[in-house]
């Protein structure tokens, strides 16, 4: 499998991004990164960033969009029409970052685009804006690929896109080649929904292009080393990934506030190694043949056995 971690966890000891990332690519077990946008290119420019990150051995994997205060009132769907249009004009320079880097993936969390108050949001019509964004931002560079990231509330309330369902709906209505979707652990179990259904249904249409993993109690973004909470939804997780040969990479979206960073970086790489190694193990195919009985008292001593 191939990893990367959350850089912020590196960066919040106090080290820059050009530190942060030399002990990431020390660790030996971390060969990708994430990079935020725009907060990342602050001391760096792109194409500093590119030669750094050449020198230390790092491959990027995505880059994240990132929002911050200025759209407090929501990023593609602010009220204030600047607002939102200069969150549409930001994604832009975030992908042509990106593409300048070499690689062609752009993930995109709407925290800001939301509501905290009954009658305080349009419903369709913020749908209907969010989908204008990304068909916009899907035409305006096709050759580099956009991923939504759902989660339920945090920084509002309610989110707009904060669920599998709704996921699904606006791929639907977006109707773009080039925008799949990321899938959080966390923010999976925050909204209720199952991890490996999640995942099973966005491989099944080729639409699953980021996975965070990571861990929690449901109901905030606790942020906790892999399968420490959820082990079995971590472990059929892996599963569906394996099943539909995933070839992408797992970002590691752990936050790390009492652990030293790259130790819990290494510590993850190591349970998702010792879990793949187990359903490898098993075997994939007896698996999905355990599934097709949908017994419950197989799919326990199933368990047991690994």
């Amino acid at each position: 499998m191939k990893y990367a971690t959350r850089l912020n966890s590196y960066v919040a000891d106090g080290r820059d991004v050009a530190s942060a990332l030399r002990e990431i690519a020390a660790t030996g077990s971390i060969k990708f990164v994430d990079l935020n946008y725009p907060e990342h290119f602050t001391d760096l420019s792109v194409a500093e960033m590119g030669r750094l990150l050449g020198e230390l051995g790092l491959t990027l994997n995505s880059v994240a969009m990132r929002f911050r205060k200025e759209f407090l009132h929501g990023e593609y769907t602010n009220r204030d029409p600047q607002l939102s249009r200069r969150a549409i004009e930001l994604t832009k320079e975030g992908i042509d970052a990106t593409a300048a880097l070499g690689c062609d993936l752009v993930t995109v969390w709407l925290g800001y685009d939301g509501y905290d108050y009954t009658f305080q949001k349009d419903y369709a019509a913020g749908i209907n804006q969010v989908v204008a964004a990304f068909q916009e931002l899907a035409d305006y560079r096709p050759d580099v690929r956009l991923s939504i990231e759902y989660k339920p509330y945090e920084e509002r309330v309610h989110a707009l896109i904060s669920s599998l369902g709704i996921t699904l709906h606006v791929l639907d209505r977006i109707d773009r080649a080039n925008v799949g979707a990321t899938l959080d652990f966390c923010h999976m179990l925050m909204a209720g929904d199952m991890p490996g259904f999640g995942a099973a249904l966005l491989l099944e249409q080729g639409k699953l292009w980021g996975v965070h993993l990571n861990d929690g109690n449901n109901s905030v973004d606790d942020g906790l080393m892999i399968a420490s909470v959820h082990p079995w939804e971590t472990a059929e997780f892996l599963y569906y990934l394996l099943r539909h040969d995933y070839d992408g990479v797992i970002y590691f979206d752990t936050f790390p506030k009492r652990e030293e960073a790259a130790a819990e970086a290494v510590a993850n790489a190591d349970t998702v190694d010792l879990w793949v190694s187990k359903l490898h193990h098993y075997g994939i195919d007896n698996i999905t043949a355990l599934i097709q009985e949908a017994d419950g008292v197989k799919t326990q001593l199933f368990r047991n056995a690994l």
